[in-house]
Formats: structure tokens, sequence, C-alpha cells
């Protein structure tokens, strides 16, 4: 079927819609029942609707409320003020302390909430007056803030990792063991920058020396229960304990009972409603996105622009870095209008069966999109997180973005590192043949159904041991 100009007006119509103040998901939705109810009309509207109703019926989707919910029973429980105090602890002493604490805090959040635009909301309230008080300028909280929730989706449970595993049907558990280390790496290299600037303008420490390693430990011991938790989740899907749904349950119930039974700091009848409408609320937001980019992928199915997409992008070229290198500023500049969530939903299903034919990896594109879009959060025009930032704190966009600069740098230096370094490993494994490596050396295949020969009966895996080290394969 030839693609017409009338079959991508849906198209020009969403962010018409958009730049006209509709929210995204009305945006969506709109141009979509326009497409079928004036343009072509052989389709039933009431095929439509239910597509609304079969992109909910997922049992993976229970993964989202419930890690939604236990970032919120942390914040209410007193775990995340465990982890902000260990924070302080390992990084006080250095120049820029406050905000080097903002760094590594959003990273350890992001095995707790999972989202980018919450760990930016509890920060910028919790941390920019604080800050403020300190001696940095309201701009740079601002900006050190949105930049570190960039790392936040990124860094498992991430609500966007869970929405490309439905998307692309891949493992969620190889997914969040990948997420760490890019989420760690952009951390890292923000506290690089962070330290830079901190020193350049001298901004104070929280702490007139590194403190002794009992001092430390003793931190780490009364915050135990916070930094296990998303190792503790990891490992369980891993080893076949649970599945994320399941995980997520295990994750609410291990949270209500650390901030209610050891750290005392949860009152149930106070703070059961709180919670649960901070679930509510974050939860309709992912899903309601959801729905409505699945719905507006219909479309761009029913006229066949993925293929089209596809068909276009291999005729400009074949090369899988040149076309990691396109995808990334496309996904850049939708990250820039479009919340993370919404982005994901309509470009994977356009850019994936071109990954998958050009020979990238499902999990490492993946990780490569969301990196992007999480980027694109942080610049102008539209950038999700720089306006909830801007709007909590009240700081001007213009001063805003004259601090943001040298960490979107830093992000995107990140991001070219990791398209390279892949590349190089695919490389070097390539002549493996696809086998997967044992589970004492990579923690990787899950480990619930052997086959007796020739597997490896010491680390139980199902294909021969790759671990160099081992001489029973």
């Amino acid at each position: 079927m030839a693609l017409t100009f009338v079959d991508l007006i849906p198209v020009f119509l969403v962010f018409i819609l958009y730049f006209m103040g509709m929210p995204i998901v009305y945006s969506l939705f709109g141009a979509t029942f326009f497409y079928f109810l004036v343009i072509d009309t052989t389709s039933k509207p009431w095929l439509i609707l239910q597509k609304v109703m079969n992109s909910t019926q997922s049992f993976s989707l229970l993964a989202i409320p419930f890690f939604i919910m236990a970032g919120s029973v942390m914040n209410f429980g007193g775990i995340s003020e465990k982890l902000m105090d260990f924070c302080e602890c390992v990084t006080g002493h250095m120049r820029g302390g406050l905000a080097q604490v903002n760094v590594l805090l959003s990273m350890l959040m992001g095995g707790c909430s999972g989202s980018a635009n919450a760990d930016c909301a509890m920060q910028s309230k919790m941390l920019v007056p604080e800050m403020e008080r300190r001696g940095y300028s309201k701009a740079f909280s601002a900006a050190i803030t949105a930049a570190s929730s960039a790392a936040t989706p990124v860094i498992p449970p991430g609500v966007n990792l869970i929405i490309y595993c439905l998307l692309a049907q891949v493992s969620l558990g190889k997914v969040f063991a990948a997420g760490y280390v890019p989420g760690i790496l952009m951390s890292l290299s923000m506290m690089v920058v962070v330290a830079i600037i901190a020193k350049k303008r001298n901004y104070p420490t929280t702490r007139d020396k590194f403190p002794k390693i009992t001092e430390i430990l003793k931190q780490a011991f009364i915050s135990f229960w916070g930094l296990f938790f998303p190792f503790g989740i990891i490992i369980g899907m891993r080893l076949g304990m649970f599945t994320p749904s399941e995980g997520g349950a295990v994750a609410v119930i291990y949270c209500f009972i650390v901030g209610g039974l050891i750290y005392r700091r949860l009152n149930f009848k106070k703070h059961f409603i709180p919670i649960l409408l901070d679930t509510i609320a974050g939860t309709s937001s992912v899903v309601l996105i959801m729905v409505s980019a699945s719905v507006f992928g219909q479309y761009l199915s029913w006229v066949n622009i993925p293929k089209l997409v596809a068909k276009g992008i291999l005729a400009l070229t074949s090369n899988k870095y040149v076309f990691l290198m396109l995808c990334n500023v496309v996904l850049l500049i939708l990250g820039m209008f479009l919340e993370g969530g919404a982005a994901l939903m309509i470009t994977t299903p356009l850019l994936l069966p071109v990954a998958q034919k050009l020979g990238v990896d499902t999990i490492h594109f993946g990780l490569v999109m969301i990196v992007n879009i999480m980027i694109g959060g942080i610049t102008p025009p539209f950038g999700s997180m720089m306006f909830t930032t801007c709007g909590i704190t009240k700081c001007p966009i213009s001063e805003f973005l004259k601090e943001v600069w040298p960490f979107i740098l830093c992000l995107l230096a990140v991001l070219l590192f990791r398209i390279l370094s892949t590349a190089h490993k695919q490389k070097s494994i390539s002549n493996r043949q696809g086998s997967k490596p044992c589970l004492f050396f990579a923690l990787m295949p899950p480990v619930r159904v052997y086959l007796p020969s020739p597997a490896c009966r010491r680390c139980l895996s199902r294909s021969p041991c790759m671990d160099p080290r081992q001489k029973h394969a």
C-alpha cells in the first residue's frame, strides 16, 4: 500500500495538539481516533477500543505499580533518608559534597523508585533547599538534580526497562542485569563534572575530612536494608525465585517491613493513604501513556509505517554503527518533546526490527534508546525532568540551561562509550556461536529447568561453560 500525505496527517496532528498544550496522552488518542473515524472508515471503531483494553491485559504490567509503590514506601518509611546519610558519609568530604550526595542518591534511588520524574520531585524538595542554604546557586542545584535523575530509569528496576521488555519481548532479568553498567557510568561521569565545577567555584564540603572506615561501615550497616534492596530483587529474579511482577510485590512487602519494623518510621494508619495516592498517580500516568502509545502504534501498523521506515533506513545505510548514530539523533530530539515512556512506546516498534536485521543486540539497543530518551528529558524545549525540577524549585529555565549543558555533554560521552564498547564486545564474542556464559562467571542464565548432558554440571549452565578459568566445560 502506497503511503499518501493523508495517511500521515495523524503524525502531524499529534505534534500540533501537543504544542497547543494538550497532554501527550490525549494528543495520541485524538490523532488515532481522527484517522479511523474520519480518514479511513473501513475499520470498526470498536476495534480501537478493544486495543485500548487489550494493551492493559498483561500480567507483567503489575510490576509497574508495585515498584512505584515500593519507592513511595521507601520515602515515607525513612529508607530514602538512610540512603542519603550513607551518600553524605561517602562523598561529604569532597568539594561540592552535597551535590555529590545528589548524584549518588539518584543512583541508589534508581533501584527503588525507578522513575526519573519521581526522583526529580523528591530531590527537588529534599536537597535543593538545603543546597541553596549552603551556598549553591539555585540554577546549579536544579541542574544537577534533573541531570542525575536521568540515570534513575536506567538502573533496575526502572519503569522504562520494564516497558521496553514488554515491547521487545526480551528477558527482564537480563535487561535489569545489563542496566547497571550504563547507569553507574552515567552517575560517575556526573560526579566528575560536579567535582570540577565545585573546585572552580569553591563550593563547600559537608565534612572536614574523609571518614574512618569504621564510620563508613557503621553507616553502611544502618543503611544496609536500602542498599540491599535492588541487588536482592535482581538476584531473586535471575535465580528464578520470582517473576518481575512477583518481585515488585516482594519489594513492597520488604519496604513495609523495613520501614515499619526496623526503622520504625512507617505508620500504617497515617501513611497508607498517601502511599496509595502516590502509587495511583504514578501508575495512572505511566499506564495511560502506554495505552495511548499502543493505540497510536495500531495506526502506525495499519498504514505500514514501521516497514516503510525499516526499508528506508536499510536503503540509506547497512552499517549498524551508522544506524545507531542516526537513532541517537532521532531519539534525542524525541526525548526533548515527549515523555520517556511515550517516546519508547512509539519508537521501539519502528526501530527495533531494523536493529535486529542489522545484527544489533536487542538488549543493548534498548539501553541505548532509554539513555538517549533520558538525556532528551533534561534538554529544552519540553524536557520532562527539566520542567519538573524548574517547576518545583521556581528556577528560571534560562538559568537552568546555563548550568545543565556540562552534564548533557558528559552523558553524551557515556552514551558514545556505551555504543563503541559494546561494538568491541560483540566483535570479541562473535566466535562463541551464541553460547551463554555460565552462572558463576556472569550470573546470566535463569536456573529453572536444565538439560543433563552436555550441560556443565558444576555451574548448571544449559550451554558449555565459557569461563576460561574453569576446566570442566
